[in-house]
């Protein structure tokens, strides 16, 4: 089992590790969320070009992608500590490179490209290594708590971040990268004092990765809780991708106003971070199993009601609702697999399953904007209803979820029996 922390009983408010890291990453957040939204308005501003636009934009998703199976197997081998320090300063002189192009007047869309790409290799070999230093860092019992705040953290940086981008933007185009340069900056240097317990086996060198990578996905694929609730994740990023695409369709073809939908995409990101205010008291109080259901059928019956919606708030308020009990599931979901998984092995848990939960995510908006264009709206909706209804009567009746265990399990490790045994080539 991984060594607890030192003072078992401090509350997460008073472990400083855990507040180093959790500073840290809301204001680098914050940061990312500026530049995010600011580089389309920035191509917008010189070429004039939507596809441009849609290239840089793109090339931040592609950027995590490319990096995203590597990043697990390198997480797990090399320090993940220097790691995070790496990003954090990578992506403190990329948004410097661009400040001084747009100050200079010389910015052209190829750099423009060159740091989205690198923002989303940062982020890609971030993710896994904060991931796997997270049970390191929180004692096992507090661990869903740090789950939980770790999501609440993400929703508040996204939401302020994209809210300050655009003003910032107007001030002057280079604003919202001065401001992502000085908070990746900062968290950096947070992350200097940050103590991560050492680990209990130091990694062997890096010999084959495309090997290791595959042991990533093996080791998700084995063992049937992960393997189950990966595929559930699958399932619901896939339609409700595809619902939200065809939701904005659907209000502009209803002449719902701009500013309306602008809500609405704000409202969803408000029942995201209020959902995660509340996960750490709801995962106690509710079973794994009804958690995990409930949000397959919660979506299932608020799904179609966006058929008959008209009003941009009234939807906000929709999508709102559809936001709040998704990260319950997520906080005992994940906090499982960080104990059952080997340290040797977090890192690349963190990746495959971001990767998984990431291509559905992507492919979401094009099986939405395919089914658009190929029926309509309102019968696109009852599709993707469809689509989860049928999803959560696969989950209400899977053994695996029901015996999904409420206590944290002890986490394994290299050469004791799996908790539980590997499973192969069973369904749900």
């Amino acid at each position: 089992m991984s060594t607890a922390p030192e003072g078992q009983s401090v509350p997460l408010s008073r472990n400083p590790n855990y507040q180093l890291l959790w500073i840290s990453q809301v204001l680098s957040g914050v940061g990312l969320s500026a530049s995010v939204i600011a580089f389309p308005l920035l191509v917008l501003a010189l070429t004039g070009s939507a596809a441009a636009s849609g290239l840089v934009l793109g090339a931040i998703a592609a950027g995590q992608l490319l990096a995203g199976l590597p990043a697990g197997a390198l997480a797990d081998r090399w320090d993940r500590k220097t790691i995070m320090l790496s990003c954090e300063a990578t992506q403190v002189v990329a948004a410097v490179s661009l400040v001084a192009a747009l100050w200079w007047d010389v910015a052209h869309i190829a750099h423009l490209v060159v740091v989205a790409v690198v923002m989303g290799v940062s982020a890609a070999l971030f993710r896994p290594a904060e991931d796997a230093c997270l049970p390191r860092v929180v004692p096992a019992e507090q661990l869903s708590t740090a789950v939980a705040l770790n999501a609440a953290r993400a929703s508040m940086a996204q939401l302020s971040g994209t809210a300050v981008g655009g003003f910032l933007f107007a001030v002057a185009r280079f604003v919202p990268f001065v401001v992502d340069a000085l908070a990746h900056a900062l968290a950096c240097t947070l992350l200097m004092f940050l103590r991560v317990p050492p680990r209990e086996i130091q990694p062997e060198p890096t010999r084959h990765l495309g090997r290791e990578i595959m042991a990533g996905f093996q080791w998700v694929w084995g063992h049937r809780h992960i393997r189950v609730t990966a595929l559930c994740a699958v399932v619901l990023n896939l339609f409700f991708s595809a619902f939200y695409l065809i939701v904005i369709v659907l209000a502009v073809a209803r002449g719902v106003p701009s500013g309306q939908i602008g809500i609405m995409a704000a409202m969803l990101g408000v029942g995201g971070l209020l959902g995660a205010l509340a996960a750490s008291r709801l995962s106690h109080l509710l079973s794994p199993y009804v958690s995990i259901i409930a949000v397959f059928w919660v979506m299932a019956a608020l799904t179609p009601v966006a058929a008959f919606v008209d009003s941009g708030y009234l939807l906000g308020g929709l999508l709102a609702a559809m936001a709040l009990l998704p990260a319950t599931a997520n906080t005992t979901i994940i906090t499982r697999q960080l104990l059952l998984t080997p340290d040797d092995l977090r890192g690349r848990l963190s990746s495959v399953l971001g990767i998984v939960t990431g291509v559905a995510a992507t492919l979401g908006p094009v099986l939405g904007g395919l089914l658009a264009a190929a029926v309509s709206g309102t019968l696109a909706v009852l599709v993707c209803a469809g689509g989860i209804a049928a999803a959560a009567v696969v989950a209400t009746l899977s053994p695996t979820l029901r015996g999904f265990p409420r206590h944290p399990v002890v986490a394994q490790t290299p050469g004791s029996e799996p908790e539980p045994k590997p499973e192969r080539h069973r369904g749900p």
